[in-house]
Formats: C-alpha cells, sequence, structure tokens
C-alpha cells in the first residue's frame, strides 16, 4: 500500500504579492486552473494509492478541505499543527497516523512544486517503490540543468540496480563555482525535497537519530481529536518536538540513504523568476496573465489581477498587480521578496498577512472599501452554510441582501430576508446570518466602529468548530 503525503505549509512570502499569509502558494492557480496543491494530488491519479494524508496548519484546514472537495478526494486524514516545527515532526505525524492500520509506503512531496513531464515522476516513483520496499530511504534528486545556488544537492553513490543509488552524502548550497563544478561532474543531483520509506522504517530510523521528535509526535498524535475532517494536535505537546527537517533529523544521518534520478521538469516554484520559467511565454518572451498590454517588452512576467497593466520599453521585470498592492522588481532580484514581506511584517501591515478577497468555510468576503471607523464587505454566503453565533465589541453592522435568501437572528429576533431588505446589529448583541437556500447569498455589510479588526469576534456556536474549548 502506497500513501501520499503532502506537506501544506508556508508563509507565503515568496510570490509576494499573489500569496500571502493566509493563502500560501501552494493554494493558488499558478501554472493552471487548479492550486498545486489539487495539481499535486491529481498527478498522482495513474499510481495505486491509498487516500493522502495532508499535514498543514489550522488557519489554512478550510482551504484544504475546500480544495480536496473540488477535485472529489477524501483525505485518509487532515492533521493540523498547533506550531510549525519544520518537515522531520510533520513526516512523523504521518507516518504514526498512518501504521495505526498498516505499514504503507509514504510517498512525501511538498504541495508547491511543478513537474513539466508528469509521467517521468510516475516511473521515478515506481522506481523509488522498489527500493522502499527494501526497506531504504528514498529521495529523489532532480539532474541539474544549470548550476544553482538556491538549492542543496546529493552525491550519487554506488549503484543498487536500475531504480537508483546509494546517498553518499548530502551537500549544502553551494557558491557559484562549486555549483558548476557538481553539474560538470555528473554525479550530483538537486535535493528535491521528496521522500519515499515505509512508515515503520522512517519511525525506527527517527528512534535512532532523534528520539526526542518521535517521543513528542506520538504523545501529541496520543492526545489528538477529531473535528470535522482534522486530527486536531495538543498544542503543548507537539510544541515540545524539536524543531527540525527531514534532511537533517534522518536523511543525512541513516546508512540505508538512496537517491532515484528525476528528470521531470520539475521546479519548485520558489520564485517569480521560476515561476516565469514555467509558464508559456509569447513571441517576446512574455509571461502574461489577465489584462496585460505590453509594447517593446521583452523577457517579463507580468500579472494583472484586477485592473488593466500597461508596460513599455522594458525588460526582464516582475510586475504582480493585486487589488491591494504592487509589486515591481528585477526578475533577477525575486529571491529577495521576502525583503519586502519582512517589511511589511515588521510594520504590521495587512498586505503582509491577507488579501482583500478573503475565503472562509461558509463562502467568502471581499472588502471593497475602508476609512476611518467604517469598513465595507461584499459577503458571499454558501447555500445551507451558517456564520458562527457571535457578537462584536467594538463594532456594529449594517445587512443589506443584494441576492439570495438570509436568515438572520439578533438578539432573541429572528427574521427572513430577501433582495433589497437590510437589518442593522448593534455592538454587543450576539447574531449570526444564515443562507437556507438553494443560491449563494450575496450582501453588502458596512461596519462602523471604533476598531473594525477580524479578532474583534466572540463565537458562542460554530458549524466549522471555531468556538473556543
Amino acid at each position: 500500500m502506497l500513501i501520499p503525503v503532502i506537506m501544506a505549509g508556508g508563509n507565503g512570502s515568496r510570490l509576494w504579492p499573489m500569496s500571502r499569509h493566509s493563502t500560501p502558494k501552494q493554494f493558488l492557480s499558478l501554472t493552471g486552473d487548479d492550486s498545486l496543491l489539487q495539481q499535486t494530488i491529481e498527478r498522482l491519479r495513474p499510481l495505486q494509492h491509498g487516500s493522502p494524508i495532508i499535514v498543514t496548519n489550522s488557519e489554512h484546514r478550510f482551504l484544504v478541505a475546500e480544495q480536496l472537495r473540488e477535485i472529489s478526494v477524501t483525505a485518509h486524514d487532515i492533521i493540523l499543527e498547533p506550531v510549525s516545527r519544520n518537515t522531520a515532526p510533520a513526516v512523523a505525524l504521518a507516518a504514526i497516523a498512518a501504521k495505526r492500520e498498516t505499514d504503507p509506503v509514504l510517498l512525501v512531496l511538498a504541495a508547491d512544486h511543478h513537474f513539466e513531464n508528469p509521467a517521468a515522476l510516475i516511473e521515478a516513483i515506481n522506481k523509488g517503490m522498489q527500493l522502499a520496499e527494501q526497506g531504504l530511504m528514498v529521495t529523489f534528486g532532480i539532474k541539474p540543468t544549470r548550476p544553482e545556488t538556491g538549492f542543496g544537492y546529493i552525491h550519487r553513490g554506488e549503484a543498487l540496480s536500475e531504480a537508483g543509488h546509494r546517498i553518499d552524502r548530502f551537500v549544502e548550497k553551494p557558491d557559484l563555482a562549486t555549483a558548476t563544478d557538481y553539474v560538470s561532474s555528473g554525479n550530483y543531483l538537486w535535493n528535491s525535497g521528496m521522500f519515499m520509506f515505509r512508515a515503520s522504517r522512517y519511525l525506527e530510523e527517527l528512534q535512532k537519530h532523534h528520539p526526542e521528535i518521535l517521543t513528542a509526535c506520538e504523545q501529541a498524535i496520543g492526545s489528538a481529536t477529531r473535528d470535522l475532517d482534522f486530527v486536531r494536535l495538543d498544542h503543548d505537546l507537539f510544541a515540545a518536538s524539536p524543531d527540525d527537517s527531514i534532511d537533517y533529523a534522518v536523511m543525512e544521518k541513516t546508512d540505508a540513504a538512496a537517491v532515484v534520478e528525476l528528470d521531470a521538469g520539475w521546479s519548485d516554484v520558489g520564485s517569480w523568476q521560476a515561476l516565469w520559467e514555467v509558464n508559456e511565454k509569447d513571441e517576446n518572451d512574455n509571461v502574461c496573465q489577465g489584462d496585460v498590454i505590453t509594447v517593446d517588452s521583452h523577457g517579463s512576467f507580468i500579472s494583472a489581477q484586477h485592473r488593466l497593466v500597461t508596460t513599455l520599453g522594458v525588460q526582464d521585470l516582475i510586475v504582480v498587480e493585486t487589488k491591494d498592492a504592487v509589486l515591481v522588481a528585477d526578475k533577477g532580484q525575486s529571491q529577495n521578496v521576502k525583503a519586502i514581506v519582512d517589511q511589511l511584517k515588521s510594520a504590521q501591515r495587512s498586505e503582509y498577512i491577507t488579501h482583500p478577497h478573503v475565503p472562509r468555510p461558509w463562502g467568502e468576503f471581499d472588502t471593497i472599501d475602508s476609512g476611518d471607523r467604517y469598513q465595507v464587505k461584499r459577503i458571499t454566503v454558501n447555500p445551507g452554510q451558517r456564520l458562527s453565533l457571535q457578537l462584536h465589541y467594538h463594532r456594529a453592522e449594517h445587512w443589506i441582501v443584494v441576492s439570495g435568501t438570509a436568515r438572520v437572528v439578533c438578539g432573541d429576533k429572528e427574521q427572513i430576508l430577501t433582495e433589497n431588505q437590510s437589518t442593522y446589529i448593534p455592538l454587543g448583541v450576539k447574531h449570526s446570518l444564515e443562507n437556507p437556500g438553494k443560491v449563494p447569498l450575496e450582501l453588502i455589510e458596512v461596519q462602523s466602529g471604533n476598531y473594525l479588526g477580524e479578532d474583534d469576534i466572540v463565537r458562542f456556536e460554530d458549524m466549522y468548530g471555531r468556538c473556543p474549548p
């Protein structure tokens, strides 16, 4: 039995402003109609495998669940990390959960990678399966296409079979001269961060080389609770785990490491330049997305999300327009976008955290306008969904129904509103909103008060498990 383990964490910094802390790149449609997470799962369909295990954080749980629903996939588990502890503990959680029933081979994948040739990936996975079933700890090494200083490398050792090689050593990100030597030698591969092994073998190696991680993860899984589709871990028990990657904690220490070479047009989509490389280009080597007009422009990535973007006489630029931010960068500097995100985070700006358009388990909202002591949102509630019973201490709200039907509870009063009808929610009064109809409910919400943050919500009842214990 093969079970995919999809690592769906991330902080949304490398492809800002399109990705944000609340919506990292794995949840975005960057190289096709599906998100990177959905593509990761879809490309495994030629394999015989069990339901995937997704490891993510609590903030992104409904994004994961909704994107799985959209492609008709049911997860084995969606494990929610209460705090980030890197990949070694994350994989341990999945291995412990998977081994409760059988002892499957785990295929550990990042949720945000891209492959030009999925068939070659499937071929490599089948080779890795042969080695993993022999008890080896397998990783996949990417055949280099250029000297690259942004990746770690794997030095291949002796051949084990036609399937792969032993690993002689892992090496850190090199300087350009060293990377050039690595590629010229033909014996080095890029470290992809993809792995394959039996669940029991991973736990054995973790016990041998980093038992503190295993102990913390066993205790966290042992005390976990189920909530809808999610496995919730105890914060303190999981936080006790050391923060370490699977490379450092296990793969660089084990004597059973093997590598399968992979030549499948792989990209970690780790920068705007990388995204430019994997997307289709026009006759001037530009990647244009959205409403874009270019004149005498070459080698650029230009994305318009909400309005017309034009360029004139530019070359090798990154231009990304979203509703609330614009990035203009030299393509060669796109690896340094995190420096901008760090400044936004330090200044506590909302553009670091979220987009004006925010998905919610019940639907979505879009911030239309805001100013001193007011904010206007367009809210969509999906059929049969309901917002929590809640109150606000710092703001009052006016709701105007644009289309659909709303069931509104405000204090001890319940009413049905339809198109062009409105209601007022006073400050400090318990209220809820439900769509009892068969079509989406759309309304305009006008907030007024001295504080309009999303954290001014006290929940009393919630069908999505968001009330505090």
